[in-house]
């Protein structure tokens, strides 16, 4: 992770971020900076903060290139929170955003995640198995979190009313 990472905006609004190295060689983070950046993007929600679309194009180490495109709505606006808190130009704040939307993502396919978070007009509860797992858990090629992977961390924190 040598190079940096470029911003190149676009007439349409949409941001470009070149990204020398691959999702997976995203370095982890803490579980407090995700849920920060969890609590700053509902804000940024809550408040209307719905941001440009962002296209990450990540390179990997034959040449090859991987986009992925957070236009709608909500993912820009969790990556505006992401940036501005943090900054999406550099390793540490993308990983933050990745794993934050990895996190929202698999909270959603993952049936076996119930039990680890409560979702309310309110707010959240997120287990703090939950956030460290996605804090340090490796993404996979395409920026997501790998459900076995995932499902190791969290089997010794199995909360109440989580189905096995």
């Amino acid at each position: 992770m040598t190079s940096p990472i470029r911003i190149i905006p676009s007439s349409d609004g949409a941001l470009t971020y070149a990204i020398p190295f691959p999702p997976e060689e995203t370095p982890a983070v803490t579980a407090r900076d995700l849920l920060r950046a969890w609590e700053a993007a509902r804000g940024a929600a809550g408040a209307e903060i719905w941001g440009s679309p962002r296209r990450l194009v990540f390179r990997r180490a034959d040449g090859e290139a991987m986009e992925l495109l957070l236009a709608d709505a909500d993912a820009a606006c969790w990556a505006e929170a992401v940036d501005a808190r943090h900054g999406l130009a550099n390793p540490q704040g993308l990983a933050i955003c990745l794993r934050l939307l990895a996190l929202i993502e698999a909270m959603g396919r993952m049936a076996r995640l119930k039990g680890f978070f409560t979702l309310r007009a309110t707010g959240a509860e997120l287990h703090p198995a939950l956030l460290r797992a996605a804090a340090s858990l490796p993404l996979d090629p395409a920026g997501r979190f790998d459900e076995a992977g995932l499902t190791a961390l969290l089997s010794r924190a199995i909360p109440a009313g989580a189905p096995s």
